[in-house]
């Protein structure tokens, strides 16, 4: 799985939008460009394809910018990214498993599936408010200690930690 830098963004500037929309408040492109240092060029791109999704909506004239069309709590990291045009499925045979000539003697098939399930789950679990109300320390609280440890010491990492706690 890779994320695009239009996939990065989309997520950045509609956590930017939420911190800074203060009561459904619309936000403009310029305000959003300058408190993530995107170009708005870029950012309307993004919100173009956000507003398409039925993401957020844009208020027009003075004052305007872009609201969330629905609030931020019932707002999941995978409509975002989905939205954005994000590809989640960790590998291409995912994709294209119709075509996969090896299908039914693959043995990694199932654990590729079980991985795509696992971020499509933890992305769907995750809210713009809940990862606002992880703040700052968000990057950190989300990893076992286990995890943390062989971060720190530079020691490789035996597991993959794809849970996140509420």
């Amino acid at each position: 799985m890779r994320i695009t830098t239009r996939g990065r963004y989309a997520l950045r500037a509609s956590l930017a939008l939420a911190k800074l929309s203060n009561g459904g408040s619309p936000v403009s492109i310029n305000q959003l460009s300058e408190e993530e240092n995107i170009s708005s060029v870029f950012l309307e791109q993004i919100f173009f394809k956000l507003r398409k999704a039925g993401i957020v909506t844009s208020v027009r004239g003075p004052g305007g910018g872009f609201c969330f069309a629905k609030p931020p709590d019932e707002l999941s990291l995978k409509e975002i990214l989905d939205a954005a045009g994000e590809e989640t499925d960790s590998t291409n045979c995912i994709k294209h498993s119709l075509d996969c000539q090896r299908m039914g003697e693959c043995l990694a098939h199932g654990i590729w599936l079980d991985i795509n399930s696992m971020i499509s789950n933890y992305l769907s679990g995750l809210t713009l408010s809940s990862v606002l109300q992880r703040g700052i320390n968000y990057c950190t609280e989300s990893l076992p200690p286990k995890a943390l440890q062989a971060e720190n010491t530079g020691a490789p990492r035996e597991e993959v930690y794809l849970t996140h706690k509420e």
